[in-house]
């Protein structure tokens, strides 16, 4: 009897122990088999982080997250219950999945943000899209920024260089291009394309200054012409802009410096928010008013005023909305180009003007949504839809009395613009061949409508002496794409891409009363290699086609000017980790374009010029010196040359050969923080022959701040060593009032003198 008790009290302890595991499994089963992925948030924000990694012990399952901090799970092992979080800025962190807070069958794990430890960064097969673009957004906060359009000089190897007053768009130069004002590189904000075709003023005019600096979240860049997603103008590279979802604190900001110079910068999160929850609905509202008078005898009198309203939430469990309408508008005036012979018989001085009524006024309202949503079978499917309001109006004077010896050269150049665009993209993981892989699919389209496209000759501005040009536009711009990364195994990927663009172009001369029109079509195939030896070395080849489209009123009247010249280039680099505190990126690049056009001043009139070549090295490096002490180094050498004509005619005007920034940050949290940067762009050809030069110039910045919890206070100095230089300079024929004879000469826009001005910021 004792026994049958015994066996009995056994088999119950059996049963209850079966019991006890069964109950305990089943969650976990339920859980490995349904959870869908995670969303990586920020432990004192819960804004989400992208680009961390997520990884499992052996390195089996590596993603990164998304711009909504998701990771999709798809393919992870779940034998393994562990996985490990890691990004620049971030504490690395191990999560027991059994463990972290689900919602719908979504984790949520959270990440505690710390200074930057170069020691921790390991080379991964998509290190090039993330490394130094995590690390230069830094760089925003610590440079002596008056616009967004400044912000574009934390690209390594892009200078910039303004020649009309504050409120025109710069001038851009990047791996051996003077792009004019964006021609051959694509540039965007929040997937709202800002080059402008067929402008009046010049062939991808890219004006950023309707961002509001402080609202900038990253920018995302890259040299070359081989992304699937970009198109017209991705010949030298593409820069995106991505602005902030979340502010982590309200904040009111207040600038002033020399030359009557004030700027006040407004941030406001709406909506209050329960921090308790893992998602969240969030408004943001920011305005930012700009004025100064310049450093030139002539008063800029620029005026700018910058509105932002966005929204960002999960609406559903699969979808997340974001939502933002923007205003912006400017005025100035200007004191152009001046000719050195100008100064140099002192006519005017170094800083002056030879026609006081250069100026002008533009205005930009966008209004932009996007819809993400996580599909069943594992992919993610974007949706976007924007909208832009846009007017120009310009003066300028080039020439001074070379046409008109009794009015003057004085030109206007003037639009009215619509712009509608639809971006919708796919992309999931797959298995292609037993082999992991990722699809990337998508169409883009943009359609503008520009009204009365003018170019007329003015005598002090409200005086119209002569049309040259008159018209509406009307361009629509199709293009498909599709990638497919093929992981032959962690070490080694390629992914080939197609891309398939049609262009509608169509004119309606207004002086002649005349319909014109012309289609083109340009497929561009690309083809990028990955290969990474370990977590230090990571070497890359990538190849391909590209194009910018050219003006809609020379395409449709051709005469020997193609409507889509094409572009073939390629890239042969690698990225290193050497030591524990430096990272180093390399490449070698070349670049061949089958027409490259001239525009002669801002006459109306485009030369078809040859082709061209362009090969050069670009090296990018970035040092830990001591805890919170960084250096970065930036150069970029490029040989451009023109093809078909003899070596001496060869050089390519204002084409920059050799490009180098740099300097020293000290970085914390709280306390004081700093940087020291210089800026250094080589001499190039004026000419095509040489034999007249565009000087070069070298020139030091600094930024110093004192950082506590509810306030900030900042001093930002521009030519620290006050240098004499000339920003922007073009070899070009003019007459003045008092010659007999038109002149050729370099005409040139001062770089600003000695700059500084004081800020307070104040957190709410």
């Amino acid at each position: 009897m004792p026994q049958v008790k015994f066996e009995r009290f056994l088999d119950e302890k059996i049963l209850k122990t079966l019991k006890l595991i069964f109950f305990l499994l089943i969650p976990n089963l339920y859980f490995s088999q349904n959870l869908k992925g995670v969303f990586v948030l920020n432990e004192n924000t819960k804004a989400p982080i992208s680009f961390v990694l997520i990884s499992n012990e052996d390195e089996s399952f590596q993603k990164n997250s998304d711009e909504n901090g998701f990771v999709d799970f798809k393919n992870f092992n779940s034998e393994n219950r562990k996985i490990y979080a890691s990004k620049i800025g971030y504490e690395k962190e191990e999560f027991d999945l059994d463990s972290i807070k689900t919602e719908n069958n979504f984790g949520y794990i959270f990440l505690n943000p710390t200074e930057i430890n170069i020691a921790e960064v390991r080379i991964k097969p998509d290190s090039k899209n993330s490394v130094f673009q995590t690390i230069s957004d830094l760089d925003i906060h610590l440079r002596p920024i008056n616009n967004s359009q400044e912000v574009l000089r934390s690209v390594p190897g892009l200078f910039i260089g303004q020649h009309e007053g504050g409120g025109k768009a710069e001038q851009i130069f990047v791996r051996g291009f003077d792009t004019d004002h964006g021609t051959d590189i694509n540039i965007s904000v929040d997937g709202i394309p800002v080059n402008m075709p067929s402008h009046s003023h010049g062939q991808g005019y890219a004006d950023l200054h309707f961002v509001i600096p402080e609202l900038i979240d990253r920018v995302n860049f890259n040299k070359g012409l081989y992304f699937a997603d970009k198109g017209n103008f991705t010949t030298a590279g593409f820069v995106e802009f991505k602005t902030k979802d979340f502010l982590e604190r309200n904040f009111a900001k207040f600038e002033i410096g020399e030359f009557q110079t004030y700027r006040g910068v407004l941030g406001l999160n709406l909506l209050k928010n329960n921090p308790e929850k893992n998602t969240r609905q969030n408004l943001i509202f920011a305005s930012e008013l700009y004025l100064t008078d310049g450093y030139f005898d002539l008063p800029q009198n620029l005026n700018r005023l910058n509105f932002l309203l966005k929204y960002y939430g999960k609406i559903s469990e699969n979808n997340f909305l974001t939502a933002n309408i923007s205003a912006y508008s400017s005025q100035w005036d200007a004191s152009g180009q001046i000719p050195k012979r100008a100064v140099e018989n002192g006519t005017i001085g170094w800083f002056g003007a030879l026609d006081s009524n250069e100026g002008g006024k533009t205005s930009r309202y966008n209004f932009n949504v996007n819809l993400k949503s996580y599909l069943k079978n594992g992919g993610k499917f974007s949706n976007q839809f924007y909208f832009t309001k846009y007017d120009f109006e310009l003066y300028s004077n080039f020439t001074f009395f070379l046409n008109d010896p009794v009015n003057g050269d004085q030109i206007r150049q003037k639009e009215s613009r619509n712009l509608y665009g639809v971006n919708s993209v796919y992309e999931k993981h797959i298995d292609l061949f037993n082999l992991k892989s990722e699809t990337y699919a998508g169409l883009q389209f943009r359609f503008d409508d520009v009204n009365d496209l003018e170019l007329s000759r003015t005598k002090d501005r409200n005086i119209t002496t002569a049309q040259l040009k008159l018209g509406d536009v009307n361009e629509m711009d199709l293009g498909l794409f599709w990638s497919q990364k093929i992981y032959f195994n962690e070490k080694f990927d390629v992914t080939p891409i197609l891309r398939f663009n049609y262009f509608s172009n169509k004119y309606f001369d207004k002086l002649i009363n005349q319909n014109f029109q012309s289609d083109a079509q340009i497929l561009s195939p690309k083809l990028d290699f990955n290969y990474r030896f370990n977590d230090k070395i990571q070497l890359y080849s990538y190849w391909g086609k590209g194009f910018h489209s050219n003006d809609t009123r020379i395409a449709v009247a051709e005469s020997g000017k193609k409507t889509l010249p094409p572009a073939l280039g390629t890239d042969l680099g690698g990225i290193f980790k050497i030591g524990k505190k430096l990272i180093l990126q390399s490449a070698v690049w070349y670049l061949w374009l089958d027409q490259e056009f001239i525009y002669v001043g801002d006459e109306a009139v485009v030369e078809a010029g040859g082709k061209t070549q362009r090969f050069g090295i670009d090296v990018t490096a970035r040092y830990e010196i001591f805890k919170n002490w960084y250096a970065d180094f930036n150069m970029s050498l490029a040989k451009p040359r023109t093809l078909g004509v003899p070596e001496n005619e060869s050089y390519i005007p204002r084409a920059p050969k050799f490009l180098s920034s740099g300097g020293i940050t000290y970085h914390k949290e709280l306390g004081f923080n700093g940087s020291l940067r210089y800026q250094w762009m080589g001499n190039r050809p004026a000419n095509e022959d040489n034999s007249i030069v565009s000087k070069g110039y070298f020139i030091c910045d600094g930024v110093l701040n004192y950082t506590a919890k509810k306030w900030e206070i900042g001093l930002a100095v521009q030519n620290i060593f006050n240098v004499k230089w000339m920003e922007t300079q073009f070899y070009t024929e003019s007459r003045l009032q008092n010659e007999s004879a038109p002149v050729s000469d370099i005409h040139f826009t001062p770089g600003n003198p000695f700059f500084g001005k004081v800020s307070f910021t104040w957190f709410f």
